[in-house]
């Protein structure tokens, strides 16, 4: 059995999960923001399954995260950047522990159980408050030289302002992000009207009301239109067989549908691009694994070190 923890800005989802990826016990509890609660909790979580028979402990999170466990950036958590969790966390355990981000393990989840198992070079997209994901080239995570790949929310899809922030303005993570795009760009729109307006964070209040608010149905054009031209500029740059998309608004049924009709529509105004689809480029796919996919990525990888471990 391994442990697999997947540490979110609001949850810390845990579970164990054996050699097959069947998750047999899940539960969850609030993410503290402060580093030492947030120590605290995680091992409250190990030792709760300190008489199982676990054989290492998978975790994955937001952030820029070097192999060795050492946390550049952690999303919201902004607490416990610049510190070694692996080395932390070997104050209490003897376990074997992995850490890697959580676009990386959702990457890897999926050509483990998921929609990429028949795939070499890939690339996932997961759609959350930002947008983050990871790169597989030739059955290998690509993480690059500081860890930095994968933070697509980073890229600067639109007309950059002379003044003001480039990154609220300009990038992906505030067009094509769940919370951050989408509801984002609903509450600035009615902010502008009204600054006593009381902020949306739900995607669903947006996409129900896009018929009869005119706010709601520019977010929801900005939101597909800022995804379709990530998928276009991803496609060119790393020729992937395909790319997946993951994060819970996937499960809306109209989700997928309004993408590639959105897609199509950049496509064709776009006479190089164009011209290639249907002869080399990417197929577009939505993941499989959910929720459960950083979870069960964090899993993967640590059951691979623990193989290797046994193999020394």
């Amino acid at each position: 059995m391994f442990l697999g923890i997947d540490i979110g800005g609001t949850f810390i989802k845990y579970g164990l999960v054996d050699e097959e990826g069947n998750i047999t016990q899940k539960d969850k509890v609030p993410t503290p923001l402060e580093k030492e609660p947030f120590i605290e909790t995680l091992v409250k979580i190990i030792n709760q399954f300190s008489n199982e028979s676990v054989e290492g402990i998978g975790i994955s999170m937001p952030g820029v995260i070097r192999e060795d466990g050492f946390l550049i950036t952690a999303g919201a958590i902004r607490s416990i950047y610049q510190i070694n969790l692996i080395d932390i966390l070997h104050q209490y355990t003897d376990l074997p522990i992995t850490v890697d981000n959580d676009g990386n393990s959702v990457a890897i989840a999926e050509k483990w159980l998921g929609n990429a198992q028949d795939l070499s070079n890939y690339i996932c997209m997961v759609l959350g408050t930002g947008i983050g994901g990871g790169f597989v080239i030739n059955d290998q995570v690509y993480r690059g030289f500081n860890g930095m790949a994968g933070e697509f929310g980073w890229m600067i899809m639109e007309h950059v302002p002379e003044v003001g922030s480039i990154e609220l303005n300009s990038s992906l993570n505030y067009h094509g992000a769940v919370i951050l795009g989408l509801c984002g760009v609903y509450n600035k729109l009615h902010k502008e009207q009204d600054p006593n307006f009381e902020e949306v964070t739900d995607a669903r209040i947006v996409l129900e009301n896009e018929d009869n608010d005119p706010f709601a149905k520019q977010a929801v054009e900005t939101f597909y239109s800022a995804l379709s031209k990530a998928i276009i500029n991803l496609d060119s740059l790393f020729d992937p067989q395909a790319i997946l998309i993951g994060g819970g608004i996937t499960e809306n049924p109209a989700f997928y549908d309004r993408l590639m009709k959105m897609h199509a529509k950049i496509v064709e105004r776009h006479e190089s691009y164009h011209f290639m689809v249907g002869k080399t480029a990417c197929d577009i796919k939505l993941a499989k694994l959910k929720n459960d996919a950083g979870l069960l990525g964090a899993v993967y990888q640590i059951k691979q070190k623990v193989q290797q471990l046994n193999a020394k």
